[in-house]
């Protein structure tokens, strides 16, 4: 026999203890046999006991806090791009000259012709269109036994010139011819000598068709090798 304390006021019974004896019991599968008026009682102080007996309460899960957003990356400052020098400009180019070796014979003639006359000093071949003065004289000077070529042009002293034939091309330098004083705003006379059997002379008499006269602050001639310069030249030889 087992006895149980129960409390007062269960199922509203007032003994305060139950027995239980072996005549509550079956044989068959151990089932207790409870009075009636125990029943409700019973059922209630086995379920505080199974309350009682039970798992502990679980604690809460704690709250999680939000994942901390990670800081952005700071992006560097853009930094001000170095100046940029400015492209170098091409040195320009040298012009060309006006007459180059193989271009020259293909630029116009200049307007004119040759008209040849003797005197006692000499021959002389003028160029130049009629009714005006000549552009340019090719003298037998027998004096000084030279060929002289003159050339009008402007200026007071020394100035570079060239001769440029088929086969050949010299630097010169014309001076004012007899010592002649400029003239405010009036051509003068400029003249180049050469020895009578100057190579230059046959390279000019024997060029093909025309030569070239340039000189610095006159206009550039190209003039017909006619035959007229030839026979100056040959009258000094």
């Amino acid at each position: 026999m087992r006895i149980f304390d129960l409390p007062p006021d269960l199922g509203g019974v007032g003994a305060e203890r139950l027995e239980v004896t072996a005549t509550l019991f079956h044989t068959r599968g151990m089932k207790i046999n409870w009075p009636a008026p125990l029943i409700a009682p019973a059922l209630v102080l086995a379920l505080a006991v199974a309350g009682c007996t039970g798992s502990p309460p679980q604690p809460a899960p704690a709250m999680r806090s939000p994942a901390a957003t990670p800081p952005r990356p700071q992006l560097p400052s853009p930094q001000p791009l170095p100046a940029q020098p400015a492209p170098a400009l091409p040195a320009p180019a040298l012009p060309a000259p006006r007459a180059a070796a193989s271009g020259w014979r293909d630029l116009p003639q200049t307007p004119g012709s040759w008209t040849y006359s003797a005197d006692s000093s000499g021959s002389v071949a003028r160029f130049g269109q009629p009714g005006a003065g000549a552009l340019v004289a090719l003298r037998c000077d027998r004096g000084r036994a030279a060929v002289v070529l003159q050339r009008a042009g402007f200026g007071s002293s020394d100035v570079p010139a060239t001769i440029t034939t088929t086969s050949t091309a010299r630097r010169l330098t014309a001076v004012p011819a007899g010592g002649a004083a400029a003239v405010r705003n009036a051509p003068i006379a400029f003249e180049m000598a050469f020895a009578a059997r100057d190579p230059l002379l046959d390279a000019i008499a024997f060029s093909r068709g025309r030569f070239m006269l340039e000189m610095r602050g006159s206009q550039t001639l190209i003039l017909p090798a006619w035959s007229e310069v030839g026979r100056v030249i040959e009258d000094c030889r």
